[in-house]
C-alpha cells in the first residue's frame, strides 16, 4: 500500500506543502484535501516541495494541475520545487510542464 506524507507550513508570503512518499490514485485525495483546505482559507500562494516525492502518477499530477488552475483563477500561484525523477518525466512527457512554467520549476 502506498503512503504519502503531506506537511503544510504556513508562512509569508505563501504556504509550503512538503510531499514525501508516493502520490498516486490512492494518496492523491490526501493532497487534494489539504490543498482544498488551504484554498478555503483564502491561501492561494502555494509552493509544493517534491524533493522527497518518490512517485507520482496521473492522479497526483491531476491534483496539482487542477489546484494550479484554481489558484491562478484567484490571482494566486502554485509553484513546484524539488521536481525530479518520475514527476519530472511525467511533466515532460505530458507537456504539462508548461502549466507551471510561469512560476518556474525550481530547486530549493
Amino acid at each position: 500500500m502506498a503512503d504519502l506524507d503531506v506537511d503544510v507550513e504556513r508562512g509569508d508570503p505563501g504556504t509550503l506543502v512538503r510531499l514525501a512518499g508516493d502520490l498516486d490514485k490512492i494518496t492523491a485525495p490526501l493532497l487534494a484535501e489539504a490543498l482544498a483546505k488551504l484554498f478555503a482559507k483564502g491561501l492561494v500562494e502555494i509552493v509544493v516541495d517534491a524533493t522527497r516525492l518518490e512517485f507520482c502518477d496521473s492522479s497526483g499530477l491531476w491534483v496539482l494541475v487542477t489546484h494550479q488552475r484554481r489558484v491562478a483563477a484567484h490571482s494566486g500561484s502554485l509553484r513546484l520545487v524539488g521536481v525530479h525523477g518520475v514527476l519530472q518525466r511525467v511533466l515532460d512527457v505530458t507537456g504539462l510542464k508548461a502549466a507551471f512554467d510561469g512560476v518556474a520549476l525550481a530547486e530549493l
